[in-house]
Parts: structure tokens; sequence; C-alpha cells
């Protein structure tokens, strides 16, 4: 029996379960609050420039493609690609900087150059990495999280010590060069946590960066949202915006509907892609699963501050992607995660999509985007943000070496306020909840919740964890749940 589906969010793990969800003959409806679709992945244009608002670093491309093949269809149906190169640069200080090309043996060069034997030393480390990955994408994280006998195969089982041992322990094993273990801790900071709380497993995200290369929507990240939607539309989905949930209606233990501006609209199955936090706190307080106690004891990703600005000029001396390594990347992390504050010295990202984009600014201008990443809950005014750009802007003209603060058009900032009140993001976190050892697979929030009948979740605070792909697997997993929950 086909069932009537409430989707909450119109985030990538939102679009992609209802997909799934609309494939096996549902009735699928989103509701997003915002006025656009995409979540933290929404677009932001102003005065000819485009920027995404959020993810913008496309790895992992096979996930995509498994995702579009689900459907009988290709990633080439909806988008295209470009593959980076340099990938990204790292910059340590003026004239100081790593350039990480498209190919593994150029990467292995430039490790070799800087670090004796490291190269061969990296060769081994990724192929460590690729085997991990292939468990991993292959078969650990498309498993729901509700056993701890999920990880018990054979190869997870010849591999437990990686999950005793730490990234961090890892890469200081093989590498002594301070920049070469700064450049290969870098990737698991897409899964929110310290690389020294990291479980060595996930060193399979440096096989997703040296091994399957970075790459780049033609027209921004926000084209997957584009596509997905597209995909979603022609599978029947309906889409609604404005829509801010009031709350989630239950009768005998069930869900029931939600409550939209007043009104209640029914519906057998209630699906939450928005923050799994707040989504509790659309229920009464006896159908929460998780207490206010357990989220205070979670570990999350980091909070960011962001800028989307607008540049007169072409910027020179720098790469689509760009890491600002230029000062203590150890103390930053403890600013985030041992002794929560703004840091005084921050670690900086900027990316410049216009460099590969034509889209994102008029002809002769650039569009720039720089992230600090930041301690989740901490305080935001609008006078710290001004404070912090300052910093990075003051670095980023003495580390390119060039004047371009008297170029912007305007500048528009993005920080923890904003991540809560656009998102409901708990403690304005950017990236849900961090991937350590006792927040892994089925030591995460259910997919299920285990008080209320008909109520699922999906999404970063969820299985299998943060970023894009793992978003587009969290939808499957959770639409393969509800399939399964009609038969029994």
């Amino acid at each position: 029996m086909k069932k009537t589906i409430a989707i909450i969010g119109s985030g990538f793990s939102s679009l992609a379960a209802s997909c799934y969800l609309a494939k096996q003959g549902n009735k699928v409806t989103i509701y997003e609050k915002n006025d656009s679709i995409g979540g933290r992945a929404r677009q932001f244009k102003k005065e000819g420039f485009t920027f995404d608002m959020g993810p913008s670093w496309y790895w992992m491309p096979d996930v995509f493609e498994r995702f579009f093949l689900d459907f009988d269809k290709k990633t080439t149906d909806y988008y295209e690609l470009i593959k980076l190169n340099p990938a990204y640069r790292v910059y340590f200080g003026a004239d100081d900087f790593i350039n990480i090309y498209d190919n593994l043996e150029e990467i292995k060069t430039t490790f070799e150059t800087i670090e004796k034997g490291s190269g061969q030393q990296l060769e081994a480390f990724i192929k460590q990495a690729k085997s991990n990955y292939d468990i991993a994408i292959k078969d650990l994280v498309y498993r729901p999280g509700v056993s701890p006998l999920e990880l018990i195969t054979l190869e997870t089982t010849l591999k437990l010590n990686q999950f005793l041992s730490t990234v961090s322990n890892d890469i200081r094993k093989k590498f002594k060069n301070k920049k070469l273990i700064q450049i290969l801790e870098f990737p698991v900071l897409f899964l929110g946590a310290k690389p020294s709380k990291t479980p060595s497993f996930y060193n399979f995200m440096n096989y997703a960066d040296f091994g399957l290369g970075t790459w780049h929507p033609k027209n921004g990240m926000f084209d997957v949202v584009r596509g997905i939607e597209k995909l979603a539309l022609e599978l029947g989905v309906t889409i609604e915006t404005n829509c801010a949930i009031e709350k989630i209606i239950v009768e005998n233990k069930t869900a029931t509907g939600i409550v939209i501006n007043g009104k209640t609209i029914q519906a057998d199955i209630i699906l939450s892609g928005a923050d799994y936090h707040h989504t509790e706190t659309l229920l009464d307080k006896e159908y929460r699963a998780y207490s206010e106690k357990y989220w205070e004891s979670r570990v999350f990703a980091p909070s960011s501050l962001l800028f989307f600005i607008g540049f007169d000029k072409k910027i020179e001396n720098i790469s689509h992607h760009a890491l600002f390594f230029d000062v203590d990347f150890d103390q930053h992390a403890i600013d985030i995660y041992d002794n929560p504050k703004w840091p005084d010295a921050p670690l900086f990202y900027a990316n410049f999509p216009s460099k590969t984009d034509k889209t994102a600014a008029p002809e002769g201008m650039e569009s720039g985007f720089f992230l600090i990443p930041l301690a989740p809950g901490i305080n935001d005014s609008e006078a710290l943000r001004e404070e912090y750009f300052e910093k990075i802007i003051t670095r980023f003209e003495q580390i390119t070496q060039q004047k371009i603060k008297k170029n912007i058009i305007f500048k528009r900032s993005f920080c923890k306020n904003d991540f809560v009140t656009d998102y409901n993001a708990y403690k304005g976190n950017a990236y849900g909840m961090a991937n350590t050892l006792l927040q892994t697979a089925f030591l995460r929030p259910k997919l299920k919740s285990k008080k209320v009948r008909n109520l699922y979740f999906t999404g970063q605070l969820t299985v299998p964890g943060p970023g894009v792909p793992p978003a587009l697997i969290s939808g499957k997993l959770v639409a393969g749940l509800i399939q399964k929950s009609f038969r029994s």
C-alpha cells in the first residue's frame, strides 16, 4: 500500500529521499521553511554575482553517479563537471604555498621535493586509504545504523585496529614535515572532528582527495541541487517553499501530520531532513528520543563565519580553492573543540568560483567566498564579524601580494546566528555531528524514531554523517527503512 509522505526540509538528504520514495510509488511532498530549496546548499545572487552558500567542494563523484544510476540516469543528464587542476592550493605564507594537483603522481613528486622518501610513503598511505574507501563507500556507509552487527564483516573485522588508532597518529608515523602533515589532516575536517579524534579508518577521505580529485559543477554546486530537484519533479514529487513547520502531530504514539502556518496537513509518514534536535522540539516532550543532556554531550562539527564578496576586478595569485594555513593549525583546532572561543589567529579558506565558472561573476570581476571555522555555540555579533574580516583580508593581501579591499563592491556575512535562524541548526553548527569513534554508524541518532511510529529522520546529524555524499546516502537509507516498514 502506497503512502502519503511529508518531508521536512529540502537539503540534499531530503531531496534524495524524496526521489527514492517517489520511485516506490508514494505521494511525496517536500516542505521547505525558506523561500528557496537546497538547505545549506542554497544559492545567493546579487548584482550579477552568484554564490553557493554552503558546500563548495565536489568530492566522491562515484557516490553522485551511484545515486543517479539508481534511477537509470547519469550525472551528465543533469549537470556538467569540471576537474580542477590544481585541485587546491595551500598557503603557509607569502611566496610559500603548495599546489595539490589532479593526479597522485604529481602529488607524490610534490611531496618528495619537500620531504625525501615521502612520495613512496604517500603511495602506501593512499593505497590503504583506497582500501578503506572501498569498504566504506561500497558497503559500510550504505548500512542504516540500526545494529552493531553492521560493523562485523570480514573486511572491517580485519581492520578493527583502524578504529583504535587515529588519522593524526597514522599520518605522523609516516610523515615528519609539518606542512605535509597539515595537508593530509585537512580532508578529515570535512567529517567535523579533529584528526586526533578521528579513527584511522576515516583516512579514506585522503583517497577521496588525492585519488578521485576535486571537481566543480559547471555553474556551481547549486547545479547538483537543481539536478536532483529536476529528477524529483520528474518522479512526481511536489515541493513547497515558505513552509515552516510548527508542530508534528502524534496520535497514539504515531505521527499523523504536521502543522504549517496553523494549517494541519495529514500524512502517513513524516520524514525530517531538518536539524534533528530542532525536529524533536516540534514534538511534545514525551515523544522526544534524545534529551537536551544527550545533545549537550555530543561532539558537533564547527560553525563557520562566511563572507560572500563581489570584487570589481580579477584577483591574482590565487586558485579556485585555497587554504590559508599560515597560522597555528593545532591552536585553531583547540579553539574550536577544547577551549571554545574566537581564535586569535584563524585559519581560513577562500574560494573563487569565477576562476572556473563564468556565470559566478560579471566579466572582468571576481566572486569570492571566505570561510573561518568556529566553535559551535560561540557568541556572534556584527562587530566580531567585521573584526575577523579585517584579520583575514589583511593576511590575504599580504600573502597573495595584492590590494583587494578597495575593490569590494559588496560583502555579505553569514555566521552562527544565521545558521540558527535559517536552518534551525543546533548551536549554529554548519556541518552536523562529528564522526568520532563514539559517533559512528549505529552510535549516531537513529534514522527511525524510537518513540513515534511513522516518524523518520535523515541528514547530517544521523547516519552516515556530515557532507554532501553522505547526505545522498542518508536519503537512500531512510527511504529503504520506510519501504521495509510497509512490508512488516
